[in-house]
């Protein structure tokens, strides 16, 4: 009898329903889709690496110059993840996403058509606004929608959609690029991306634990809206709000409880992203500098995303036999390692290309990884917004990493040399990991 009231009374608590009870069809729909936009944002992202070499051309720009514009959507992502992801936090998930989309598709239209370095610039800047809101949010949506058992695997795998999206994005760039100039890979980034917008606003309904949280008007109705298009049962009531209720503003993210996870978490992505994005963003144009040409240039950066993607995937499926925080301080030191190899700079095209997949695989792994921890260690009420603001100060290191790495090329310095100085940032994100404790901080009073 006790046990038939016990589950009687949980059964009420929808964030209950979702995170015990097995994933049905939709609830898999809608981590499907965002795993699908996080493709979109891969390809978008490095639309301008597949375009690079082109630009360069056209607007005899030297490498200084370039790095700067390959670093400006992550610029713009830096500061759409803080803003937006906050935004996200306060007046829902879905049309926080919906949004996104809209200022992406109209940034890579507009990038398509600039006439010169300062309006692409601007342009750049726009699409990653859209791009920053759009990954702090999908991230805490993922989280939301799946069960417990499942969450560090959906996230995981929701952000492997970002190479998954750069491979096939990049496949077609590089098809485009052999009998177009480099404005078609904008052009085809900004249909793709309107044409997800339908597609999100059916598959993506607003989150229970997100309402739950904020209590909007109405809200047992838009609960079990939810409840009802996810699969599950709806509920006759909800539980009552805690006594006490719990601050999710930003500052909340510098509370004692949070204030060490919110610090560690940043450093280990803002030094990790630096490596990564130094990878993403210059293979193109050091392949080409080899005496390649553009279309094959953007294959071996197709090979890059490929391993990222295969290194998502498995580090997914060992979460659920091992701990994310040490397989992601694994990937990151064998990242290091492989970025050194990367810069021996063998001319060998096919060696080219299967070392620049097995940096893919490790660098991007650890990116993943540090994903899945973002959802494990933020609480529902400050989960997009610690996300966005680990991953807006993060993309510092982003934009950080391109611009240096032309700087040293600059200078003089060879591939070696920067290729050392671009893999130091995994082995400080490592560290930073390891000094963050195991256990995730107290969550909310839910």
């Amino acid at each position: 009898m006790s046990e038939n009231i016990e589950e009687s009374r949980v059964s009420e608590d929808p964030r209950e329903v979702l995170a015990q009870s097995p994933m049905r069809a939709m609830q898999i729909a809608a981590v499907a889709m965002c795993v699908g936009l996080n493709a979109l944002d891969g390809f978008d992202v490095l639309s301008i690496s597949f375009a690079s070499p082109g630009i360069a051309a056209d607007w005899n720009m030297d490498r200084a110059a370039l790095g700067i514009v390959l670093s400006m959507e992550l610029i713009g992502m830096a500061i759409g993840s803080i803003i937006i992801g906050s935004i996200a936090d306060r007046i829902g998930r879905r049309p926080t996403i919906l949004g996104c989309l809209v200022i992406m598709a109209v940034g890579m239209y507009l990038a398509s058509v600039a006439a010169g370095v300062d309006q692409l610039l601007q342009y750049r800047f726009l699409t990653g606004l859209g791009i920053g809101g759009m990954l702090a949010s999908t991230n805490a949506m993922v989280a939301e929608f799946s069960n417990a058992r499942h969450r560090s695997l959906s996230v995981i795998i929701m952000a492997a959609g970002y190479p998954v999206g750069a491979t096939i994005g990049g496949s077609i760039a590089s098809m485009l690029l052999a009998t177009h100039s480099w404005h078609s890979v904008f052009q085809f980034g900004a249909i793709a991306t309107i044409a997800t917008v339908p597609l999100a606003y059916f598959l993506l309904p607003e989150s229970v634990e997100y309402l739950m949280h904020r209590r909007p008007r109405n809200a047992l109705k838009s609960i079990n809206k939810t409840l009802k298009h996810l699969g599950h049962k709806t509920v006759s009531e909800l539980p009552p709000p805690p006594e006490k209720k719990v601050d999710g503003g930003f500052m909340r993210l510098f509370s004692p409880a949070l204030v060490r996870t919110t610090a560690l978490l940043t450093v280990a992505y803002f030094a990790h992203i630096m490596t990564f994005y130094f990878i993403l963003k210059w293979i193109p144009k050091i392949v080409v500098d080899m005496g390649h040409v553009a279309s094959v240039a953007g294959g071996v950066l197709v090979w890059a995303n490929i391993g990222g993607a295969s290194g998502a995937v498995l580090l997914g499926l060992l979460t659920q036999k091992f701990g994310v925080k040490a397989l992601v301080i694994g990937a990151m030191i064998i990242g290091a390692v492989m970025v050194v190899m990367f810069g021996r700079g063998t001319t060998d095209l096919q060696q080219l290309s299967m070392i620049s997949a097995f940096v893919g695989f490790c660098t991007n792994a650890g990116v993943v990884g540090l994903y899945a921890m973002f959802a494990q260690h933020f609480p529902t009420e400050v989960r997009a917004g610690g996300t966005g603001f680990v991953i807006g100060v993060g993309r510092g290191g982003a934009a950080l990493g391109p611009i240096i790495a032309g700087f040293l090329f600059a200078s003089g310095q060879g591939l070696q040399t920067v290729a050392i100085v671009m893999a130091s940032g995994s082995i400080i994100a490592a560290i930073a990991l390891m000094l963050l404790r195991s256990k995730p901080a107290a969550a909310t009073a839910e």
